[in-house]
């Protein structure tokens, strides 16, 4: 399985320790999990703006008074 091996201060080692310890996850499994987590994220943003993009008009038309002003 393909791997990363990534840089952390002394300081940003200990506060992710941290975090993983407090998710009962090990650093590895902690970091994989919120890297995952993340591009998920970013592709439901992505997506949740192209749908509003694509349907303002019609959320204009079906609240007129609280579509922004021309």
């Amino acid at each position: 399985m393909p791997a990363l091996n990534i840089e952390y201060t002394e300081h940003e080692l200990a506060a992710i320790r941290e975090a993983a310890a407090a998710d009962g996850k090990s650093v590895k499994a902690y970091v994989h999990d919120l890297s995952v987590r993340e591009q998920q994220r970013r592709v439901f943003v992505s997506h949740a703006v192209a749908f509003w993009n694509e349907h303002r008009d019609e959320f204009d038309r079906a609240f007129p008074e609280d579509a922004p002003a021309a």
